[in-house]
């Protein structure tokens, strides 16, 4: 019976999109953005990053931006599931929330540009994708329901496989009728683990081909890492049957315990991937910006290193994280396109927009599982900032997330939810060569529920919920 348990099971505890906060990319690069998130028109330091040709419109000379942030998110899922009641240490609870905190203590970033008067040299690193590590001290509800239910599984099955001659058949059948009422309580110790971070390395070049009309070309290294770490142990499944078919019920589940082995991995996975950018900026007049960029789809062949317990190398569920089965698995980058522009109506004012997609059908992922997804993301966002003196920039915006996944996508572990977000903030100009960012972003997501059926006539029903915040402070120099 260990197939039954486990099978399914770690492949969800193991999957390696939950750890990344989102589908892949990360687009929050620098303390400026959690002040004002609609970057893709700006003329700034952070534009080396969000708008690149953009970056040839700054002084002449070396600018320099480095961020540090500090974001915390908590992943909620809500399940309800009538055998999670028989669970002994949870006696009567049909209905668990298991809560996954994801955190990274500090996500570092700096940009670099060298603006001359026609071309521009610039440079960046930030974790692009990823970006924190997602703990699960007590599991998840698709491994509890696989469990709890295990016992009326087997029996079924077993029902199936023996003939009406054999003079077994009538205890089982007092079994199962005894199983199928909840005359047992079970235990169970599971734990996961996960990180991941993908480091971007971007170099370019800008060319300011008119006095309004700038381009860029660069090259970003994407290097990913990760790692994850999961249990199931300890699985024990007790009758309380007190009728006369208490002697077969126990008998059935001291079989299922006799066959339930704990299974422990832990794997590593690392690449290396190349992104192609592109970039345009069209600077009508001092109160007018436009701005493009397109960065194209990032091939990741993650090469993995497991170690992995007996039981759990047996596992086909588990090849996507056996180096023994598939020494690399894809899970690319998806192309992105966005646009922006920056209207400035009086000199102290500047309002920003901004569009962002995402094009994560045609991004390969192990076992195609692009195509459970029914389209790429989508954000809107919006920005204003107001120089209220010469010391003090204050500024504040908002930002629409929406993903098109289907529910056969979504699970305990890889559920992005479609968000607003909103952002405030400020810089302070120390000197004239010297500022400081303060930005603090704070997520509204969008509830999901899923109902499957993880055992025939038993529906699972899953609420998937997410509370996120985060703080950056940022400096950045003009030499």
């Amino acid at each position: 019976m260990k197939k039954i348990i486990y099978s399914a099971v770690l492949f969800a505890i193991c999957s390696s999109e939950a750890m990344a906060g989102g589908l892949v990319t990360n687009s929050n690069q620098s303390a400026s953005f959690l002040r004002n998130p609609a970057r893709d028109a700006v003329i700034d330091i952070d534009g080396v990053y969000t708008n690149p040709a953009g970056v040839c419109f700054m002084p002449n000379g070396f600018h320099l931006g480095l961020s540090f942030q500090h974001p915390e998110q908590k992943r909620i899922v809500t399940t309800t599931f009538p055998a999670l009641a028989l669970n002994q240490n949870h006696l009567g609870e049909s209905t668990r929330k298991y809560t996954g905190t994801a955190s990274a203590p500090v996500v570092p970033s700096f940009q670099l540009a060298y603006v001359m008067d026609k071309l521009t040299l610039s440079a960046s690193m930030a974790v692009t994708g990823g970006g924190g590590k997602c703990t699960f001290d007590e599991g998840i509800g698709s491994l509890e329901c696989f469990v709890a239910s295990t016992p009326v599984t087997a029996i079924t099955q077993l029902l199936a496989a023996t003939p009406d001659g054999n003079p077994m058949k009538p205890a089982y059948q007092a079994a199962a009728q005894s199983l199928s009422q909840g005359k047992y309580v079970y235990n169970v110790d599971a734990y996961m683990r996960g990180r991941q971070f993908y480091y971007g390395f971007q170099v370019g070049a800008g060319y300011k081909v008119t006095d309004n009309l700038a381009v860029f070309a660069g090259l970003r290294t994407m290097i990913g890492s990760a790692k994850y770490t999961g249990y199931v142990k300890n699985i024990k499944y007790t009758s309380i049957d007190q009728t006369a078919s208490a002697p077969y019920t126990a008998a059935v589940l001291d079989g299922i315990n006799a066959k339930a082995e704990d299974m422990e991995m832990t794997t590593t996975q690392s690449c290396v991937g190349f992104t192609p950018v592109i970039g345009v900026d069209y600077r009508l007049n001092d109160q007018w910006n436009f701005a493009v960029k397109y960065e194209f789809r990032t091939k990741m062949n993650l090469e993995n290193s497991s170690e992995m317990n007996k039981a759990a190398s047996e596992q086909p569920a588990l090849d996507k994280f056996n180096d023994k089965v598939n020494k690399y698995v894809r899970d690319d980058i998806p192309g992105t396109f966005t646009c922006g522009v920056q209207y400035s109506p009086i000199e102290t004012v500047r309002l920003n927009a901004g569009y962002h997609f995402y094009d994560d059908t045609h991004a390969v992922k192990y076992n195609n599982e692009q195509d459970l997804i029914d389209g790429g993301t989508r954000e809107v966002l919006f920005g204003a900032e107001w120089d209220a003196t010469k010391l003090l920039t204050v500024s504040a915006g908002w930002q629409n997330t929406h993903y098109d996944l289907s529910d056969a996508y979504l699970s305990d572990m890889v559920h992005n939810l479609s968000s607003n977000m909103i952002v405030c903030g400020v810089r302070l100009h120390v000197t004239e060569k010297i500022s400081v960012d303060l930005g603090y972003m704070h997520n509204f997501y969008d509830k999901r529920t899923v109902e499957t059926q993880p055992s025939a006539g038993i529906t699972k029903t899953d609420v998937y919920e997410r509370k996120n915040d985060a703080f950056a402070v940022g400096v950045n120099f003009d030499f």
